[in-house]
């Protein structure tokens, strides 16, 4: 019987996550005919993933690729800035972001000055995540921490506090192109900065490592107990993965496997 009740469990989550992921190609070799064959894993039996999160290059290609599936609007197309370094030019992250809107993003993931908190400047993200919130507009813009190279719990929580007070739509952990990416450590330093904001409703996504459907319904149990379950949904809750998608499908015994290209997370 516990068997089947955790198998019934696992099922539910790898349902449930389906829906909430960024299905991610990052690679410096993608190209519009891998970027068309990420597309074409969206569709599936029981559901399709929340966006697609790609290169600002293949954003024309992306919305292409989802229109003619029927599926323009209904999975968003998201892209990258100031990604993967985090540099502290402002004007660049903001020209991006805006170069990204004009291409046709309906979401912006941009990376937070990092390294310029840990050398004690505050000021620089925050105005970084004005500038990028002022260009994107009515879109969601997700802020990347980078919760793995900051480390410290207390500068984890502080870059979340002042992602926030700059306008953050969602808090993102990671870019999944260093060593250390999500945890469930920093995934609940960042859930709880959340949770203190009664003001706003910011979301949370968990990027880079994410590759289970146990992975992903440690997530999920950690942001029902802290936010409620009902929170989460598409608008607050993320998955940045790419070959997470296959175990998902794996756990439905569904079969779509694709080979992930090095790089992917």
């Amino acid at each position: 019987m516990h068997l089947v009740d955790t198998m019934t469990t696992l099922s539910q989550a790898a349902q449930r996550a389906l829906t909430l992921m960024d299905l991610t190609s990052l690679n410096d070799d993608d190209t519009d005919r891998s970027i068309r064959q990420l597309c074409a894993r969206v569709s599936t039996p029981v559901g399709h993933p929340a966006a697609v999160c790609i290169y600002p290059d293949f954003i024309t290609t992306a919305r292409h690729a989802l229109a003619e599936q029927g599926l323009a609007g209904r999975v968003k197309v998201a892209t990258v800035v100031n990604f993967p370094a985090g540099s502290d030019d402002i004007q660049r992250a903001a020209g991006e972001t805006r170069d990204a809107v004009v291409r046709g993003a309906d979401e912006i993931d941009v990376v937070f000055p990092y390294r310029a908190l840990m050398d004690g400047d505050e000021s620089t993200g925050r105005t970084l995540v004005e500038a990028c919130k002022s260009a994107s507009g009515e879109r969601c813009l997700k802020v990347i921490l980078e919760t793995g190279e900051l480390n410290d719990p207390a500068l984890i929580r502080r870059a979340a506090d002042i992602a926030i007070d700059g306008g953050a739509d969602f808090l993102k952990t990671s870019t999944g192109k260093v060593p250390v990416n999500a945890t469930l450590e920093a995934a609940e330093i960042l859930l709880t900065a959340i949770r203190g904001k009664t003001d706003r409703h910011v979301g949370f996504k968990a990027a880079g490592g994410v590759r289970t459907t146990e992975d992903a319904k440690a997530y999920l149990d950690l942001a029902a107990g802290l936010m409620g379950d009902e929170w989460i949904t598409p608008s607050y809750f993320r998955f940045g993965a790419s070959g997470l998608l296959d175990n998902l499908l794996e756990t439905l015994g569904l079969d779509q496997v694709h080979p992930q290209p090095e790089g992917s997370y």
